[in-house]
C-alpha cells in the first residue's frame, strides 16, 4: 500500500504539471481564436478568453480585406505553391533514399556525407547564391524557385528520414520480389513504396507545414501582390491601413491555421507511427 500510495502521488504530481503545461501552451492559440470575435478595444483591455459580445465582423470583413485582392486569392497562391512542392518532395526523395539504403555503389559513402552535412547548412547561406541563379533563370515572382527544386530531392532532411526507415525494412521482401521478378524500380513501387507511407505520410505533414508557413522565401522572390502566398498577406494586412483591425488580422491568423491543422489530425496515426520509425523522437 506504501509502494501505490507513492505511485498515485507521483502520477498526480505528473498529471498535474502536465495539464499546467498544456494549458500554457493553448492559451495563445485559444487567446488567438477568442480575439478574432472581439474589438480592437476589447482585445488589449482584457485577458478573458470570453468575448463581451461575439462579433463576426472579423472573418467578413478580414476575408474582403482592405486591398484589390480578397484572402480567396492569398489562400488559392498558397495551396499553387505548397501542394506541388510537397508532391515533388515525396516523389523525388524516395528514390534517393531508396538508393542510399538499398545499394551499394562507388562514392555511396562520401555522398552519403555530404547529404548530412547540407543538413547543418543554414538556408540563409544560399539565399543570395539562390536569387542569383533564379533571376538569370528569369523565375522570379513565380513558385518556380519553390517548385522545381523540390522535383531535385533538395531537402535532406527527408533523404535522412525516409533513409532510416527503409533501412528497418526487411531485405528479405526485396530477394522475394526479384525471384518474383521484380527489378530495381518494381521493388521500389510495389514493396518499398507501401511499406513506407507512414515515413511518405510524416514528409508530408513536416513539408506542408514549412511551406506553409513560409515567409522569407516569398517575400524574396514573390513581388507581385496578386501572388503573394499567406504569410504575406498577413503581414501586408498590418500595412495597408493607418488603423489596424486586430480582429480581421487575428481571424484571418486562424483560418489560415486551418489546413495544417486539419492535414495533421487527418493523418495523425501514420505521422506517429512515421515519425517513430525514423529515429526523430525526442
Amino acid at each position: 500500500m506504501k509502494v501505490t500510495g507513492k505511485r498515485m502521488r507521483r502520477l498526480t504530481v505528473t498529471y498535474i504539471l502536465l495539464s499546467v503545461i498544456g494549458i500554457v501552451m493553448v492559451y495563445p492559440l485559444l487567446w488567438i481564436v477568442s480575439a478574432s470575435f472581439k474589438t480592437n478595444r476589447e482585445i488589449f483591455s482584457s485577458l478573458s478568453l470570453i468575448p463581451e459580445e461575439i462579433l463576426w465582423d472579423g472573418y467578413s470583413g478580414g476575408w474582403q480585406s482592405s486591398g484589390q485582392y480578397t484572402f480567396a486569392t492569398y489562400f488559392t497562391n498558397t495551396f499553387l505553391m505548397v501542394i506541388p512542392t510537397v508532391a515533388l518532395t515525396v516523389m523525388s526523395s524516395l528514390p534517393v533514399a531508396y538508393g542510399f539504403a538499398r545499394f551499394h555503389f562507388k562514392g555511396k559513402g562520401v555522398l552519403f556525407t555530404l547529404v548530412i552535412a547540407s543538413l547543418m547548412l543554414p538556408a540563409e547561406v544560399i539565399i543570395i547564391p539562390r536569387y542569383m541563379l533564379f533571376n538569370k533563370l528569369g523565375w522570379l515572382n513565380t513558385y518556380l524557385p519553390f517548385i522545381v527544386p523540390a522535383a531535385f530531392a533538395t531537402f535532406s532532411f527527408f533523404i535522412f528520414m525516409l533513409v532510416q526507415f527503409i533501412r528497418g525494412i526487411p531485405r528479405e521482401l526485396d530477394e522475394a520480389a526479384r525471384i518474383d521478378g521484380c527489378g530495381p524500380w518494381g521493388t521500389l513501387t510495389h514493396i518499398i513504396t507501401p511499406l513506407c507511407k507512414p515515413a511518405l505520410v510524416s514528409c508530408v505533414i513536416f513539408q506542408f507545414v514549412w511551406r506553409w508557413n513560409d515567409f522569407l522565401n516569398p517575400l524574396i522572390y514573390i513581388s507581385s501582390v496578386k501572388k503573394y502566398p499567406l504569410s504575406l498577406a498577413l503581414r501586408m494586412a498590418l500595412d495597408v491601413t493607418d488603423t489596424i483591425n486586430w480582429n480581421q488580422t487575428m481571424a484571418m491568423s486562424v483560418l489560415a491555421m486551418v489546413p495544417p491543422i486539419a492535414l495533421f489530425f487527418l493523418c495523425q496515426k501514420y505521422f506517429v507511427e512515421g515519425v517513430a520509425s525514423t529515429g526523430l523522437k525526442g
